[in-house]
């Protein structure tokens, strides 16, 4: 079986919201490298839509992109896509997959399908797997900003406080630290 690992940009203030993130080579670099140690993706249908509206046409070259960007956005066509979704069905980018039904047998399912371990890159579904203890590791890029704003991270709670224990630390040169938990 594959661990869960949730994995999200989140500034100082726990804004999750993409644009508030430091979007440089380095960056693009750590979120490479994740996505190349996992075995697939999974998103929430709102994540889904709004990667999909871009990084297609990044990985076809419509869209011009710095070659750290382009190297994301292939790796991320190829890769095994899942989508959790009650209102969508059709998913016609390459590599996706629709998680229907119940929400923890579907997710489990795919853990136990994917020794390599699943990414996940949505705050909204991270609450809601996390309900489940589904989530098995949290890889945070924290950046050196305060938004401000919302959303954040866990905006709609917890039923109770999750007590991790520290992987690692690692700073990029940008001010941006990757922190990685595992639960305890």
């Amino acid at each position: 079986m594959g661990l869960l690992t949730f994995s999200i940009n989140v500034t100082l203030d726990g804004c999750v919201d993409h644009r508030e993130g430091i979007s440089d080579d380095e960056t693009h670099a750590f979120f490479t490298r994740l996505m190349d140690e996992s075995g697939a993706m999974l998103f929430g249908r709102v994540t889904y839509e709004m990667m999909e509206s871009y990084w297609p046409a990044v990985a076809r070259g419509d869209v011009e992109a710095q070659p750290a960007i382009r190297e994301w956005a292939v790796k991320l066509g190829t890769k095994p896509k899942y989508v959790v979704s009650s209102t969508r069905k059709d998913f016609p980018w390459t590599n996706t997959h629709h998680i229907a039904g119940d929400l923890r047998t579907g997710v489990q399912k795919l853990k136990d399908s994917t020794p390599a371990g699943v990414l996940l890159g949505s705050g909204k579904l991270a609450t809601e797997l996390d309900r489940l203890d589904l989530i098995d590791e949290y890889m945070f890029l924290v950046h050196p900003r305060i938004a401000g704003h919302g959303p954040t991270l866990y905006q709609s709670g917890l039923p109770s406080t999750r007590r991790l224990d520290l992987v690692s630390v690692r700073p990029l040169r940008s001010g941006a630290v990757a922190i990685h938990y595992r639960r305890e």
